[in-house]
């Protein structure tokens, strides 16, 4: 895996913009999942629902535990940017959270209401676990009673036996909450949908530069 020490600061730039797409990707991916199976990947849930309690971290990296984690999301990324991807909703959904993300910030009522809430349940978190059914309730119905209300909404397909359950209703919510942070981080850090037209190229060096 390489570092970015060395490199230009537009170079060091996108790179930091692929941590935030793949953070982003890898919380959906793990949506999807949720919301076929009813089940999640511990580790890949645990990363996603830290990167919303770390509010105030140095870097992106830091955001996500580090750059390690996030290797399953710089992975489908890539598959995206090569016209690799085995499962097709995911772009699309990628692409909702990121319209989203526009009219979120936006409602500077809401993102402040946003913002209270996931303060509100952060020492819940690090005392329970930021994945503690009681934590992923609480960043649900934030989720529910703030971006839900938003459109474009952010329609997630899946198993109706699972998708029935308060539970996993709740978890999917609380992970796209996750994936909404990404976008925000995305935007940020000078992301826009001009990079997926005219940064392709450089994006993929980066994301092979962690990769490989």
């Amino acid at each position: 895996m390489s570092s970015t020490r060395n490199a230009s600061p537009a170079q060091r730039a996108i790179s930091e913009r692929v941590l935030a797409l793949a953070g982003l990707v890898q919380a959906l991916a793990q949506v999807r999942r949720i919301a076929d199976t009813g089940q999640a990947n511990n580790a890949v849930l645990t990363t996603a629902l830290e990167s919303v309690f770390r509010i105030d971290a140095d870097t992106p990296a830091e955001i996500y535990g580090g750059v390690e984690a996030l290797r399953p999301g710089l992975v489908l990324l890539r598959d995206y940017f090569v016209r690799d991807t085995k499962d097709e909703q995911l772009p699309r959904l990628a692409m909702a959270v990121l319209q989203l993300e526009r009219r979120f910030v936006r409602e500077s009522a809401m993102a402040e209401r946003v913002q209270a809430g996931i303060r509100a349940q952060a020492i819940q978190a690090e005392r329970l676990g930021s994945s503690h059914p009681d934590v992923l309730a609480a960043l649900g119905s934030l989720y529910a009673e703030t971006l839900s209300h938003l459109r474009p909404r952010v329609l997630v397909q899946g198993n109706p036996h699972y998708l029935g359950q308060a539970n996993v209703v709740a978890e999917v919510r609380a992970v796209l909450l996750a994936a909404v942070r990404s976008a925000v981080l995305w935007r940020q850090l000078g992301g826009s949908l001009w990079d997926f037209l005219l940064r392709r190229r450089d994006m993929i060096a980066a994301l092979n530069g962690y990769l490989d």
